[in-house]
């Protein structure tokens, strides 16, 4: 019987867990019978009372809820890795735990999968945010379909259902500071993309700040794709070739005789200039030299602190959704 296995990382998200469990349970009539379930639930170290409701979750599903606890808060990419290590499912599908992402799209999903296409995403064609969330959330995906990654769906994505050997292929690499979804796409099979209209947020208030927007931007940008060595390159060669020609033709008014150009103020905001860009280079190749250095030290990505598995059945549990 085909097995499916839902991560779910959860970082306080105390509210939200009750109302997703009962809708995890109640989207499962929509399965075939033949199907089984797993919630694979990944604490990504919160501080409220998050573990506290997804124990209780798993006392009224035993066979298929399991908790696991990280140890320090590592961001929810690397929470994904955790969920994909201890998922046993067929096949698997992240989603956020607030249930933005709509349930009743995973049986189109599992349709696909079992036509054999091992990685289905749910692409959004609209977002919640507004402004400059939702103007930077724009820049982000087009600057990775421009310069990273030509196949990324417009608009991005971080709710899909995959194969197992695409877990596999994944949890292979270890990669640290990039961007789990992008992975899978980089891997090369096949996908659907699915659009959807993600749905606003119900319970709770999001931590996804901006900060962590940038980061991840940063991640993933320096992850796939070497343009920012490029472009330092290029800019470079300008430079160089622009002192070049200005340094020819001040030693030709010298040899003239002609007085040589003077000035202060132009001479410091060329200083400045260039002193400028020096830096951003630096900044830029110390990204790529860090992203080595966290490699080679090859530190774990994450520390498991405690891990309730679920209990083996063969049956799907009586558990009225309603109890939670």
């Amino acid at each position: 019987m085909p097995k499916i296995s839902l991560i779910i990382p959860c970082y306080f998200n105390e509210s939200n867990i009750p109302v997703t469990g009962a809708e995890l349970i109640a989207n499962e009539a929509r399965f075939p019978a033949e199907v089984n379930f797993e919630y694979v639930f990944i604490d990504d170290s919160s501080g409220d009372k998050t573990v506290e409701a997804l124990h209780h979750l798993r006392s009224l599903y035993p066979d298929r809820v399991c908790v696991v606890e990280l140890a320090g808060n590592v961001g929810a990419h690397n929470a994904v890795v955790a969920g994909l290590e201890h998922a046993t499912g067929d096949c698997i599908a992240v989603l956020a735990a607030d249930l933005q992402d709509p349930l009743s799209l995973l049986v189109e999903m599992y349709g696909y999968w079992r036509q054999g296409i091992r990685l289905v995403i749910g692409n959004r064609q609209d977002r919640p945010e507004t402004g400059v969330q939702r103007f930077l959330a724009a820049t982000f995906h087009w600057l990775m379909k421009r310069f990273a990654l030509p196949n990324i769906p417009s608009g991005g994505f971080d709710f899909a259902l995959f194969d197992r050997q695409v877990a596999v292929e994944v949890l292979k690499m270890q990669e640290r500071n990039s961007n789990i979804f992008y992975l899978m796409l980089w891997l090369g099979y096949p996908y659907v993309s699915i659009p959807y209209v993600r749905r606003p947020r119900q319970l709770g208030h999001s931590r996804w700040t901006l900060a962590k927007r940038i980061k991840l931007f940063v991640d993933s940008f320096v992850s796939f794709s070497f343009l920012p060595i490029r472009l330092i390159s290029t800019a470079g060669m300008l430079l160089g070739t622009l002192a070049l020609l200005y340094g020819t033709y001040i030693i030709i008014l010298r040899l003239l005789g002609s007085s040589e150009p003077t000035g202060w103020s132009s001479l410091m905001v060329v200083l400045l200039f260039v002193s400028a860009f020096q830096m951003l280079a630096l900044g830029i190749i110390g990204e790529y030299v860090w992203r080595g250095l966290d490699a080679a030290r090859n530190r774990p990505l994450y520390v498991v602190k405690e891990v309730a598995e679920p209990k083996p059945s063969t049956a799907r549990s009586t558990t009225s959704a309603d109890s939670l």
